[in-house]
């Protein structure tokens, strides 16, 4: 509670919904901004403003961009004929982060569970496969996190590129079994895709 005010004791509780917040770290983020309103305050309410209007997934692999094409996609210099295939956003986001992979991506938006329902086409795997197909790729490199669905879903990609002619390899050493790409550090991620082996 912020001492009675209803307004800001919404804001508190909007922001304790975010992961890593909770109440106190939320009743401790509103009162600074509170406090540096014109700093920070006000800028960031202009911004979200603007991100909420403007965010979309980008037409072709997924990522997060305020234009149709998000900007990894629209560099011409990433067509190296590899693309990387992510469970999220927030992974293409890590592999990004440590500058390694010069290619492009295709964020899944999750993995293969029968047990969520969630299937090959809630996932977009045709369309990656069509891509692979259209954009002549030669390497697809799966940078799923070492999880049971995550190489469930693997196994299910490796299995429907069989016949398109690209290589397929997976990341290497470094990455955990378990692991998520999100929570590793930029050198691991490096290796990781440095060292990719035959999947």
């Amino acid at each position: 509670m912020s001492g009675g005010n209803r307004e800001i004791d919404a804001l508190i509780d909007v922001l304790a919904r975010l992961p890593g917040l909770g109440p106190r770290s939320a009743r401790r983020a509103v009162l600074h901004m509170i406090r540096r309103r014109e700093a920070l305050m006000s800028p960031l309410a202009r911004t979200m403003a603007h991100v909420a209007e403007t965010a979309r997934e980008c037409t072709r692999c997924g990522n997060i961009s305020t234009a149709e094409t998000c900007p990894v996609c629209a560099d011409p210099a990433r067509s190296t004929g590899e693309i990387c295939v992510v469970e999220d956003v927030a992974d293409l986001w890590a592999m990004e982060r440590g500058g390694a992979f010069a290619g492009r991506y295709h964020v899944l938006g999750g993995t293969l569970s029968a047990l969520d329902a969630v299937g090959p086409e809630d996932l977009g795997i045709p369309k990656l496969v069509a891509r692979v197909r259209e954009e002549e790729i030669s390497e697809v490199i799966l940078a799923l996190n070492a999880t049971v669905d995550g190489q469930t879903t693997a196994h299910y990609i490796a299995e429907a590129l069989a016949d398109t002619g690209a290589r397929l390899t997976s990341l290497a050493q470094g990455v955990p079994i378990g692991g998520e790409l999100d929570y590793l550090d930029d050198g691991t991620i490096q290796a990781a895709l440095a060292a990719r082996k035959a999947f």
